[in-house]
């Protein structure tokens, strides 16, 4: 149930909250006043696209707030706990959405982030829109098949693991068609693949190969340099050179002077101890020298084998590569790829044998589907065509015509037709070709008391369902949303009185100038102003006592027939609960 709604700065509305009633809430005005600006705010709120456009002038945003009683709608809770979004003992929610002229769009529910596609899951639950523009959905034969599956959970759900197998189905061609292209280019694929790889596996590369052998032809490169350089430091160290004593000798020198002074002062023997270590440590570094200076030489032979290796190394990096690393990955990935190529046959074959398997379920689920949609368009079709002799089209005939096709779609493999006749004697013909705006009207609000006792949602939007009908067509169709709301929570916006006097709860609305600003105004009647409002809508604004006693007879008589269908809807009507898809 939608217990209140608060509109702030949305098109002419600056600030307006309104409280609904359970039963019945009827929305009324003069044209202009802003009757569907109020449904299209609750739209917003139930995860429509919004728009800049709808900002009031002068203002930088607008901002809905809607508090709904979810204690009956248990496929709400799931998708709100799986937010993580907690909901009180009352089983409230406030939904809010605030929208700038920058785009930025915040919604919250009880003060939690979601997003709109969360938003719309919750909004399809919760609320059942019903404006003009569904009309005009019986005059486009495409939407047909969606508003007879609307009509039954189980082919609702019948139809989901359709989709789910279709979409496997889909893909699939896809990749079967994927192999037939490329199928062209396998066999220079192939060639291609054969050689990168013997390429690769010649090489024998090794992991950081590189850097050891960059490292090897800088020492081969400078082998006389670094000769020189020891052989140098190996002189210096064991016998000096003209100007300087050999590093050794000198320190043998300073150990002997310091073995002398230690025999009178222990004090220094700390020191001695240092020097006689410095000294083994030369001696071993001096004859490390030694020997690495008598084995080092300069081979031009191994140079160039080595940067041989590298300008090597270096060409399938320019091909392959950045490293050695990626050499080798990309030898791995182009293995895998040359082996599927070559096993292009039996991948086909098996991708071919899925395929046949997937259209056998989808044949199976379709005539399933096919099989559920005869049996819901025979009863649709029945219980449309005694709705619309109550709204005075007795001799009216509706059917629902399901045929099959020969391809799969994500629908299955059906097209539907409505066909319809009013008049007696006339053959049934196609429903968008013949039908008057007026019979739409009724065909329109026949199918939709029809889904009422089927629907998940418990609030059901009629925007303007009076069009294009009055007279006695006025209070048959007064009957039939007033019935609704015996079970349902329904806001309708009207023009005839007929259906105005059945409401719950009347919401007026006008259209306010303060200067050179225009507001839309919205406020809940009393019952003496819900009569003046009926008399209104009776004579215009030329109100006589005749009018007024006019009103009062439809208000009082709409009373009765409300109570009436009440009671009866609690002594016979079945529970109506969430359904579960």
């Amino acid at each position: 149930m939608l217990k209140s709604l608060a509109v702030t700065n949305f098109a002419l509305i600056e600030q307006a909250m309104v409280e609904f009633d359970e039963g019945l809430n009827i929305l009324t005005g003069e044209t202009g006043a802003g009757k569907s600006i109020l449904i299209d705010a609750l739209s917003v709120i139930l995860g429509n696209r919004a728009s800049v456009d709808s900002i009031r002038t002068g203002c930088d945003f607008f901002r809905v707030e809607a508090v709904f009683d979810i204690s009956q709608l248990l496929s709400i809770h799931k998708i709100i706990e799986d937010q993580g979004i907690i909901v009180d003992d009352e089983a409230t929610i406030i939904i809010s959405r605030r929208f700038s002229r920058n785009g930025k769009n915040t919604i919250l529910i009880n003060g939690c982030h979601i997003t709109v596609s969360i938003l719309r899951q919750i909004g399809e639950k919760l609320v059942d829109m019903h404006g003009q523009h569904e009309n005009q959905a019986l005059l486009r034969p495409e939407a047909y098949l969606i508003m007879l599956d609307a009509l039954d959970v189980k082919t609702r759900a019948t139809l989901e693991q359709y989709r789910e197998i279709y979409d496997n189905w889909l893909n699939l061609i896809k990749e079967l068609s994927i192999l037939e292209r490329s199928s062209r280019e396998r066999a220079q694929r192939i060639d291609m693949l054969n050689w990168q790889t013997k390429e690769i596996a010649a090489a024998e590369l090794k992991l950081n190969e590189d850097e050891e052998l960059e490292q090897q032809i800088l020492v081969l490169a400078n082998a006389e340099k670094i000769a020189n350089a020891v052989n140098r430091a190996y002189i210096l160290l064991d016998q000096g050179s003209n100007e300087l004593s050999g590093v050794l000798p000198a320190l043998s020198e300073v150990k002997r002077e310091l073995e002398v002074a230690v025999r009178y002062d222990q004090r220094i023997e700390g020191q001695l101890i240092g020097i006689n270590n410095a000294l083994y440590q030369l001696e071993e570094s001096c004859t490390d020298l030694r020997l690495y200076g008598d084995d080092i030489e300069f081979n031009p032979r191994q140079l160039a084998n080595l940067q041989e290796r590298m300008d090597i190394i270096y060409k399938l990096k320019k091909k392959y590569g950045a490293t050695i690393g990626e050499i080798l990955a990309y030898h791995d990935q182009a293995t895998l790829e040359l082996a599927d190529i070559k096993n292009y046959d039996q991948k086909f074959a098996k991708l071919s044998k899925q395929q046949e398997e997937l259209e056998d379920k989808l044949t199976k689920m379709a005539n399933e589907l096919d099989s559920m949609r005869r049996q819901s368009s025979s009863e649709l079709g029945a219980q449309v065509c005694g709705h619309l002799a109550d709204l005075g089209m007795p001799n009216a005939i509706f059917i629902i015509e399901v045929l099959p096709t020969s391809q799969f779609t994500p629908n299955g493999c059906n097209e539907v037709l409505f066909l319809f006749s009013a008049n007696p004697g006339e053959q049934p013909k196609l429903l968008h070709k013949i039908a008057s705006g007026g019979e739409l009207s009724r065909i329109a609000l026949a199918i939709k008391t029809v889904c009422a006792a089927r629907d998940a949602a418990h609030i059901m939007v009629f925007d303007e369902i009076d069009a294009g009908i009055g007279g006695q067509t006025g209070h048959m169709v007064a009957g039939k949303v007033a019935k609704v709301a015996c079970t349902r929570q329904v806001l309708c916006i009207t023009h005839l009185p007929q259906i105005a006097c059945m409401a719950d709860r009347h919401i007026y609305i006008k259209k306010q100038i303060d200067g050179d600003r225009t507001n839309t105004i919205i406020k809940v009647l009393s019952k003496d102003e819900q009569l003046i409002e009926l008399t209104r809508m009776i004579s215009g604004n030329d109100i006589t006592q005749i009018a007024v006693d006019n009103a009062t007879q439809m208000f009082e008589s709409a009373y009765l027939k409300k109570e009436k269908w009440k009671n009866i809807t609690k002594a016979y009507s079945p529970v109506i609960q969430d359904a579960k898809i």
